[in-house]
């Protein structure tokens, strides 16, 4: 066999990859998670749902219930579509949050992150802009870095992305000459910022796309998980033409069963369902017809009820933590999902300071993952989805030595100069799955 010249010891056909693949890269945060898994440690890294709190017997059932009574079928391949009767418990499940479509306006997809992928490959050329809040979804980032595009962040605060700021910075990229593709969004209990977009800038961002000729994506996998009210409606519910709605079963069912889904616009939903066939031939029937029977048969708003109680006891046992053992650092207050976003004081730094943290057998991911452009230092994502309460105290009381450490080494050495910010290679950084 001639191996090609531009090959490496590790990896022979190196020099015959696409020039895309530059931007797949690992990085060492991964690496540290593979330790942090460990049982000893306390993960407040990831975004797992807490599947435990599902009717397991029920989930059994409807298996064994379509296996026995449609098994050829969920054998079989099907539609790349999705089959009719999930489109239509997928409409039943977007009309809580104001949504109305049709059933051929849906096109299920595997998990709502291959529904990212086809819309960055419908429409990413090299080059490209994404407009993204500041921080950003890391899974959502290293999909359009994948396909060359570059994400520009747009300044948000507790009540979601700064409309002048969305303003400012499509002319001044316009200005550049540069091409906007889309804006892309997570207007509900924000991954990883916890924050809701109000409805009064909802309106005013759909007013400022419509005028800029910007597509929105709206990617709404909390939006039922809220706490002490519901989030405002979708934009979906009154933008048509300009948006496409991105939801999945992962967090108010279970992550396992891959089920997404995206609505678009007619000409948009036809090239989803080109590009899914050509990627995948079809979603997997009977996952398909699993989840079906399971939303026909099941309270499964009542299900979700019980995930929001369990879910707002875990918030409350994170924010009442971080106000006993951190109380000089600033987060935000989530009114629902899986997520707070905490602010550390000047100097110190999330990513430098995780492997100890791991040492000290507490996980967190750094907010340098968020953003597109070296920063969020001085932030961290932690998640309250998945650790009981208990250890969810015990992970803010190791997390919070970890702190005091880095702040009396920072107090110790503060005469030396600073050490200037290391901006991210071109590298798409890999999360683990349980990082989304």
């Amino acid at each position: 066999m001639t191996i090609p010249r531009e090959g490496t010891n590790l990896d022979p056909w190196y020099g015959l990859y696409a020039a895309r693949t530059a931007g797949l890269s690992a990085s060492e945060v991964r690496a540290l998670f593979a330790v942090a898994s460990r049982p000893e440690v306390v993960s407040l890294a990831g975004g797992m749902p807490f599947v435990s709190a599902l009717p397991l017997e029920r989930v059994t059932a409807s298996m064994e219930r379509v296996m026995r009574e449609q098994g050829s079928r969920a054998l079989q391949y099907g539609s790349g579509q999705g089959t009719p009767e999930l489109r239509e418990h997928i409409l039943d499940v977007m009309a809580l949050e104001g949504v109305r479509a049709g059933v051929d306006d849906v096109v299920v997809t595997t998990g709502s992150q291959q529904a990212l992928d086809l819309i960055a490959k419908l429409f990413l050329d090299s080059g490209d802009v994404v407009l993204a809040e500041s921080p950003s979804y890391v899974g959502a980032m290293g999909v359009f870095r994948s396909y060359q595009a570059e994400v520009s962040h747009v300044a948000m605060d507790d009540d979601g992305m700064l409309p002048q700021a969305l303003i400012e910075r499509i002319a001044s990229l316009r200005a550049q000459g540069r091409t906007i593709k889309f804006l892309y969004l997570i207007p509900n209990f924000h991954n990883p910022a916890g924050v809701t977009l109000s409805w009064e800038r909802r309106l005013e961002i759909l007013d400022i796309a419509r005028r800029e000729g910007i597509l929105i994506i709206e990617d709404n996998p909390y939006g039922l998980l809220w706490f002490d009210r519901p989030a405002p409606h979708a934009m979906r519910s009154v933008e048509a033409e300009g948006i496409v709605y991105l939801g999945s079963f992962s967090k108010t069912l279970a992550p396992g069963f891959r089920i997404g889904w995206a609505l678009a616009p007619h000409g948009i939903r036809e090239k989803l369902v080109l590009a899914a066939e050509s990627a995948i031939l079809s979603p997997s029937v009977v996952n398909e017809l699993i989840v079906s029977d399971y939303l026909a048969s099941t309270d499964w708003k009542g299900q979700i009820d019980t995930y929001r109680g369990l879910y707002r006891e875990r918030r409350d046992a994170m924010i009442d933590a971080l106000q006993h053992y951190l109380p000089d650092l600033h987060w935000t207050m989530p009114n629902g999902g899986f997520y707070v976003w905490v602010t550390m004081p000047e100097g110190l730094d999330s990513r430098q300071m995780l492997p100890r943290a791991v040492k000290e057998l507490v996980a967190y991911t750094p907010g340098t993952a968020f953003f597109a452009d070296g920063s969020g230092r001085a932030n961290l994502r932690l998640s309250y989805c998945y650790p009981t309460p208990a250890e969810i105290r015990e992970g803010i009381r190791r997390l919070a030595g970890v702190v005091r450490g880095e702040q009396e080494l920072l107090s110790t050495f503060s005469p030396t100069s600073a050490v200037d910010p290391v901006l991210p290679s071109s590298h798409v950084i890999s999360p683990p799955p349980q990082l989304g």
